[in-house]
């Protein structure tokens, strides 16, 4: 370390993204908030990786939520349940102008994909609605899309997806009534339809419910020429966990 960064690391010690309290590194939690973070293990579902009953990982798991509505894409990953600590940092990322989690968020989900992405896999982040970023100043899905193809060595397009319309608050909504306020709103940007032409997508987003948000952007891309579309999660919303 440099006299600079000796000098800053006095002054600015580095703190835990949960609790504020001092830690070893940059973007770490201490051993209290780590306690407190679901991070997901052992079986997940295949398609949303949501955790499942089980010790043993297999591809062909799904939960009840899967079997019941089969996803518009290949496969989904999860790195957290949205839950506890989990739940504080998503809200701080989204709402709250906790910006410095997206690159926490990152590592943590590009240690959940496992082998669904290979060297030709576009990263692409769910998209904000121009009044929704213009207040907000920055899309969250885009700042973990950027920090994970920063670590894998994956192209990204932040722009490829577009919301062509603004959608109300999905919050306490039904999974129909998300399906049907996400009806037509999300769309390919015409000229960036090339960058998604027989190559594989991952899909990013900070959280996920239903999945009707990336249900729609997954079916906008295989629509658009898509090899198959897979999706990556900060958070995943479970029941009774």
């Amino acid at each position: 370390m440099g006299l600079i960064q000796t000098t800053l690391a006095a002054i600015y010690p580095p703190r835990c993204l949960g609790c504020g309290s001092t830690v070893d590194s940059d973007f770490g939690l201490c051993g209290a908030c780590w306690g407190q973070t679901a991070f997901i293990g052992g079986a997940s579902c295949d398609a949303c990786g949501a955790p499942v009953p089980g010790s043993v990982q297999d591809e062909d798991l799904h939960c009840d939520a899967c079997l019941k509505t089969p996803r518009p894409w290949a496969h989904g990953r999860a790195a957290l349940t949205y839950t506890g600590m989990g739940r504080k940092l998503v809200l701080g990322l989204k709402h709250g102008d906790r910006q410095e989690v997206a690159r926490p968020a990152a590592v943590w989900m590009q240690a959940s994909l496992g082998d669904i992405v290979d060297p030709r896999t576009l990263i692409v982040p769910v998209p904000l609605h121009w009044t929704r970023l213009a207040k907000r100043r920055y899309n969250q899905s885009a700042l973990i899309a950027m920090e994970l193809s920063k670590l894998t060595g994956l192209d990204w397009c932040a722009d490829l997806l577009q919301r062509t319309r603004r959608t109300p608050s999905l919050d306490g909504k039904s999974p129909t009534e998300r399906s049907d306020a996400l009806s037509g709103a999300i769309a390919i940007a015409p000229k960036r339809r090339h960058r998604i032409q027989s190559r594989p997508v991952l899909l990013v987003d900070d959280v996920m419910t239903t999945g009707a948000t990336l249900a729609a952007c997954a079916t906008a891309c295989g629509a658009s020429g898509a090899d198959h579309v897979c999706v990556s999660v900060l958070a995943r919303a479970v029941k009774d966990h």
